[in-house]
């Protein structure tokens, strides 16, 4: 629904009109105005309609800059406003930004250098970690790639293409940024949609293009006539990237730790999790969200304060994660990391949160919250949520991927048994967990192995080295990247 009418009262308000003349004019380089929080989607759509420059808005967090974008969606025309989100991944993580972030981050980019068919964006909205995040140089010239109906195509150049815009090639999609062929049918999970298409040829002419379960792979009644797959990396393996990481390779080939190694694998042409941490040495350049913005964007800033105070968290967060981080990769291996972050990383996830809660919680104090009350809301609410009819077989719009509430129900277990574990190892409590959720989670992550492997999240995975009598408890602990002494 939009409320444009309500855009011409508050633009006809005096000190509105007025404040929208300055910047029309370019009168003041900066000006503070006063507004109730509620009433600042408002004002900035009033100054986005009244200027003829575009207007970056700057929130202090991602829920805020969401809240503003679904606000100014109603109130502006369709397609005239955009959110750029910040990657999700934390300093010095070996974790690459989710493939729908980066889709949605790079068709923002191609709009603003021209390269999209619908035109630049009236309004931006981006929270400031967006804005402080460097990212390499040209991104929006990454052209996504395009399949309509009744066009011609190699199946084999579509491949390739798909390949070359760092999307996996597997034997069946289920997640976002996978595509697999099957003789004259090919899947794909572009990171923007909401379910994986299938595209039916007739020789090399695209007959369909249908959505898809994820959960069955039944394709849905509905069609599309064209789809449009942005890639799914932010650094793509490119032959000067190859090159720039073999050089690094052979530098880095007896230095402590697996940096040698990472440079490897990228000069093979792998697309390694967490590579784009490495971006700096491996492009010609970096640059910033406001640089690609143009030059006589507007900048509003809604609540300075509040963004500043988040600015310098950030900075700071960037300064400390890496010694932290290396605990964190101690403590899962069984080194001599300090108790007290097992507690707080552990407790916070448990109570529902992410591991930016946990951060912020490590760096507080965990006296701060009461986590028992906060672990047994949560564990209220999703009870509930798995208890309703049907909802285990229905499919769940989770961040990662849409899936079936089953697979959900596993991940949430999976959670909460191993970091239960790490909680009760840390305080010295009975760290004996359930033999049904034992065998539950052997069979997941047996199954999983490789992938498990080569996400980092449970350090290397399997050790390799267990004995054959090591107990139920032990090999699932053990599969899951940790090695109690």
């Amino acid at each position: 629904m939009i409320l444009s009418g309500l855009v011409d009262l508050v633009s006809s308000e005096p000190v509105v009109a007025q404040a929208i003349d300055h910047c029309r004019r370019r009168r003041m380089p900066a000006l503070d105005i006063t507004l109730p929080e509620p009433v600042r989607p408002l004002f900035a759509a009033a100054l986005a309609e009244g200027t003829p420059r575009p207007l970056l808005l700057v929130t202090s967090t991602f829920r805020e800059a969401e809240a503003a974008s679904a606000a100014l969606g109603s109130l502006l025309p369709e397609q005239s406003v955009v959110y750029y989100p910040a990657w999700e991944t934390l300093p010095h993580e070996r974790l690459s930004p989710r493939s729908d972030t980066v889709g949605r981050r790079l068709a923002v980019l191609r709009r603003l250098v021209g390269n999209d068919p619908l035109g630049p964006p009236r309004v931006v909205v981006a929270p400031v970690r967006a804005l402080l995040q460097p990212q390499v140089v040209g991104l929006g010239a990454l052209l996504p790639v395009r399949i309509a109906v009744g066009a011609d195509y190699d199946i084999t150049d579509v491949a390739r293409d798909l390949v070359g815009a760092a999307y996996t090639r597997v034997d069946l999609v289920e997640r976002r940024g996978e595509f697999c062929v099957r003789g004259g049918i090919v899947d794909v999970f572009p990171p923007t949609l909401e379910h994986p298409v299938r595209i039916d040829f007739f020789g090399d002419t695209v007959e369909e293009i249908r959505t898809f379960s994820v959960a069955d792979q039944r394709s849905f009644d509905v069609t599309l006539p064209e789809i449009i797959a942005s890639p799914c990396r932010e650094l793509l393996v490119t032959d000067q990237v190859k090159a720039r990481a073999a050089a690094l390779a052979a530098q880095y080939a007896n230095t402590p730790g697996n940096l040698g190694e990472l440079f490897e694998r990228i000069a093979a042409g792998h697309a390694v999790d967490g590579m784009e941490a490495l971006a700096p040495v491996l492009v010609d350049g970096m640059e910033l969200l406001i640089d690609v913005m143009p030059p006589d964007t507007t900048v509003l800033l809604s609540d300075p304060e509040r963004i500043r105070t988040r600015a310098h968290e950030l900075v700071t967060t960037s300064e400390d994660m890496y010694p932290v981080v290396m605990g964190i990769k101690r403590m899962i291996s069984g080194g001599d990391a300090a108790n007290e972050w097992n507690i707080v990383m552990a407790t916070a996830i448990l109570a529902g949160g992410t591991r930016e809660d946990g951060l912020a919680a490590f760096a507080r104090s965990a006296q701060d919250v009461d986590i028992v009350a906060a672990f047994d809301a949560s564990r209220q609410e999703q009870a509930a949520a798995f208890a309703v009819p049907g909802a285990l077989a229905s499919t769940v719009a989770h961040p990662a991927m849409s899936m079936p509430g089953s697979q959900l129900l596993g991940f949430r277990t999976t959670e909460y048994a191993l970091h239960g574990w790490d909680l009760a190892r840390a305080i010295g409590a009975d760290d004996t967990i359930d033999p049904t959720v034992l065998e539950a989670l052997e069979q997941l992550f047996t199954a999983m192995g490789p992938l498990v492997a080569a996400s980092g999240m449970f350090g290397t995975g399997a050790s390799g080295t267990l004995p054959a009598d090591a107990s139920l408890q032990g090999r699932v602990l053990d599969l899951s990247g940790r090695r109690p002494a």
